[in-house]
């Protein structure tokens, strides 16, 4: 079955859509593209306030994302079905989720069913509703013989960890805290809006690290609360760069330390649950900041980090990926997240489906 996995994750950097052939267990990725944001509408998301304000960017989502598949299908082929993650504009883990952009409107303009509202269910069962990307980073990289770490850097950073023949009761994953989302912000308001990213990582390059302020934000019991958690733009979000810039210290020095939080926050994750000599597998937009990753080399010396690249999946398409595996799952009404990676209390069918 031919099926597009559509992300849009809390980065705000457009919309990723990966076209792939499932056939049982195996994922055969055919194309990806991304479509990046117009800057009203991430402007629109980041201040939406209102009732009013969400629905008309649910149903604006609905369009843009429809746009984004047929854009894929002209170059890629058709699909029969579309799984959507949506937009996130409010996550609180274990109690409640939203996620906007219109299903009806995508299944309307394309004319094939879409999955969408996957981490509702897995809260009503008990769980955090996050991270679902795990099923699928078991399915891709599990390894008779060696730990593997799967990690992506989006917004926010997520780890799943994967004994050797592990079982699927044996995954562990969650949210390790920030990613590039702070980074991204404190970027826009150093290049006056130029950039919604750290190019490079130039401008935390230029900076210093500020220790005592780093100290202070490690401090957070959020890094030691063992799993399952999750988090969001409700921790790291606005008022988070606010508190940082409350130090008064330069843009590029807060940029600096923001980068060192991240990949000091995912080596303390994955220190409590990687041997030496495990792997680290990278996706996400977190792998082209040589920075991040020059500084997880230094903190992670025994382990042995690469890029889902580097294993035949695509780094920056994963979570797309991922949704059109987890949108397939749905369509045979087949679990898929794992309760030893969500918290909840059993597996479940992830999604609605808007035929």
């Amino acid at each position: 079955m031919r099926v597009a996995g559509v992300m849009s994750g809390t980065s705000l950097d457009g919309i990723d859509v990966a076209v792939v052939e499932l056939r049982g267990r195996r994922v055969q990725t055919i194309g990806f593209q991304s479509t990046p944001y117009p800057r009203a509408i991430r402007a629109a998301i980041l201040g939406a306030a209102t009732p009013a304000d969400l629905s008309r960017l649910s149903f604006q989502l609905g369009e843009l994302y429809a746009r984004a598949v047929l854009r894929a299908t002209r170059r890629f082929g058709p699909v029969e079905l579309i799984g959507c993650h949506g937009q996130t504009v409010y996550h609180e883990g274990g109690a409640h989720t939203l996620q906007i952009g219109e299903p009806a409107v995508l299944a309307e303009r394309i004319g094939v069913p879409v999955v969408a509202n996957f981490r509702a269910r897995d809260i009503a069962a008990g769980g955090q509703g996050a991270p679902l990307v795990p099923y699928v980073d078991y399915l891709l990289f599990r390894h008779p013989r060696r730990t593997r770490i799967a990690l992506n850097i989006g917004g926010i950073a997520n780890i799943t960890a994967i004994p050797p023949a592990a079982a699927p009761e044996d995954v562990v994953a969650f949210d390790t805290g920030p990613g590039n989302m702070v980074i991204d912000a404190l970027a826009g308001q150093y290049t006056a809006g130029k950039l919604c990213f750290d190019r490079d990582g130039r401008i935390a390059a230029a900076g210093k690290v500020n220790r005592a302020l780093l100290d202070e934000l490690l401090a957070d019991r959020y890094y030691r609360r063992p799993p399952p958690k999750s988090a969001g733009r409700e921790q790291y979000g606005a008022e988070f760069v606010a508190r940082l810039k409350e130090s008064r210290l330069p843009l590029r020095d807060l940029a600096a330390t923001a980068t060192v939080l991240t990949a000091a926050t995912i080596a303390m994750a994955v220190c409590t649950r990687a041997p030496r000599n495990s792997d680290l597998i990278v996706s996400g937009g977190g792998v082209h900041n040589p920075v991040i990753m020059a500084h997880l080399a230094a903190f992670l010396p025994g382990v042995r980090i690469s890029t889902s690249t580097d294993h035949g999946i695509d780094a920056d398409a994963k979570e797309a990926i991922a949704f059109a595996v987890l949108a397939y799952r749905t369509w045979r009404r087949e679990p898929s997240n794992l309760p030893s990676a969500t918290g909840a209390r059993r597996a479940v069918v992830l999604g609605s489906i808007t035929p």
